[in-house]
């Protein structure tokens, strides 16, 4: 008897000490699977390059892209060579631009020069352009004025534009340079335009004596094509929300309110371009 609880209490003491076989069989694994998942530090670097190309290809075409001010005509709020960021988000979802937007757009035809049309031109920044990193060119910056089925006049008795017959304060925002009015790019102050046609919008740079924008465009004789001074929504990339560089010039973009008691009028009274 004595002999049989010897042997029990020396099993138990071997059994309590020796580990169980299938947690032997398992510890090799898991370090086997561990060394498996670490990449070489050349693979790791590669595979973080093609991440971050690809979030920055995909925040391009959905959310921000950079691009820079190629002349005066947004003085003084924005000056040629300013770096600004344009947010896409708020025209999804069926939204256009609105009254006051300062909005980024593919050019028409014909409304830049070739030297402002040209991006970038040595490869890397071809390729920083491409993914969003780096200012694109042949595209437009100018705040919109008038919307699909607006008539845009120039101007009250006062210099200011009208929008369906609402005169605009817009001193916060432009200049005329000693201009006579708010409108004088077609060398006098009594024109109008639209109503604007639906799907379209008519802008104008802030810097009104030195922009050739909608006002310029405008058809006043026979050797011109009528509707050319009206800007398809298709070709607008979004709306400025920030000045980024240079640091000093800093500031958020944000939509006046010179527009608010502006009526709406329905587009369906306008007509093609």
């Amino acid at each position: 008897m004595t002999t049989d609880r010897t042997g029990d209490a020396a099993e138990r003491e071997v059994g309590g000490s020796t580990p169980e076989p299938s947690a032997l069989r398992g510890r090799p694994h898991r370090e086997q699977a561990l060394q498996r998942r670490h990449l070489p530090l050349w693979q790791e670097t590669i595979l973080l390059m093609v991440v971050a190309l690809g979030l920055a290809v995909l925040i391009k075409a959905v959310l921000v892209q950079a691009f820079y001010i190629p002349s005066e005509s947004m003085e003084p709020g924005l000056v040629r060579n300013d770096r600004i960021l344009v947010q896409k988000v708020s025209y999804w979802f069926g939204g256009t631009p609105r009254r006051g937007d300062v909005v980024v757009f593919k050019d028409p035809g014909g409304w830049l020069p070739p030297q402002d049309s040209a991006g970038p031109t040595n490869t890397v920044a071809k390729l920083m352009e491409k993914v969003g990193l780096y200012p694109s060119g042949g595209h437009l910056v100018k705040r919109v004025i008038g919307v699909a089925g607006d008539t845009i006049t120039c101007c009250d008795n006062q210099g200011r534009i009208e929008v369906n017959g609402v005169a605009i304060d817009e001193k916060g925002y432009a200049v005329t340079d000693g201009q006579a009015c708010y409108g004088p790019m077609i060398t006098r102050c009594n024109w109008q335009a639209g109503p604007v046609p639906a799907g379209h919008i008519f802008v104008m740079g802030d810097n009104r004596a030195h922009s050739a924008d909608s006002s310029w465009h405008i058809c006043q004789g026979t050797d011109c094509t009528h509707g050319d001074e009206f800007v398809s929504t298709d070709l607008v990339v979004g709306k400025v929300f920030v000045l980024l560089w240079p640091r000093d010039h800093f500031t958020w973009v944000h939509r006046p309110h010179s527009f608010d008691d502006v009526p709406d009028r329905s587009p369906s009274s306008a007509g093609a371009p």
